[in-house]
């Protein structure tokens, strides 16, 4: 694993959301090292106190509650449920229940609460700071994530809908993302569209 990273610890015993949500979470925070634990047992067998975020399933902070109690503001619970009073309380939780757009609002929300600006984030890699996109780029993307459809964004942008088309491609390309969700994270994350217009 890459030395020096901030970790992020995932613990859960389901290991479709354990995979799912480290992909999720690596797309958001891509200079965080995430780590996967099936077990509490697991995760205190490998130095517990380094990791600035725990991830974990809400039956493992019940059975571990005087732990997670102590590091509540680090810890997020994993929720089937949207409703507040099945949430413990004093603790931050992301239901994973929902659809991928919604779950990836929720840890850009999340993200963005927490590290407004980058605040506690180390310095992102000079790759990652480089502009890549063109400004016309630019304005096609955050129309993208804002759900528009090609031929929205034409007739807002006064350009034909292939060259729309050909914008998309090469946006995606450029930025090496294959998912409408991955541009949407890349979008918020990098600010150039704000969590609350998606």
């Amino acid at each position: 694993m890459i030395q020096g990273l901030p970790k992020i610890a995932i613990i859960d015993p389901n290991t479709l959301a354990v995979l799912g949500l480290k992909q999720l979470l690596q797309t958001v925070m891509p200079i965080m090292q995430i780590d996967t634990f099936g077990t509490m047992a697991e995760l205190e067998a490998n130095h517990p106190e380094a990791y600035v975020h725990y991830f974990v399933a809400m039956n493992i902070v019940i059975e571990n509650r005087a732990f997670f109690q102590k590091n509540c503001r680090k810890t997020i619970v994993l929720t089937l449920s949207l409703d507040s009073s099945r949430q413990l309380p004093d603790f931050h939780s992301i239901c994973i229940n929902v659809p991928e757009h919604e779950l990836v609002h929720s840890l850009l929300v999340l993200e963005q609460h927490a590290h407004k600006g980058g605040k506690n984030f180390p310095t992102l890699p000079p790759i990652l700071q480089q502009r890549v996109l063109s400004d016309r780029e630019i304005e096609v993307m955050a129309l993208i994530v804002q759900g528009y459809i090609n031929k929205e964004i034409a007739d807002r942008l006064n350009i034909s809908l292939a060259t729309v088309v050909t914008h998309r491609k090469n946006i995606m390309g450029k930025l090496g993302l294959k998912s409408v969700s991955a541009l949407t994270i890349y979008a918020v994350t990098h600010g150039y569209v704000d969590i609350n217009l998606i």
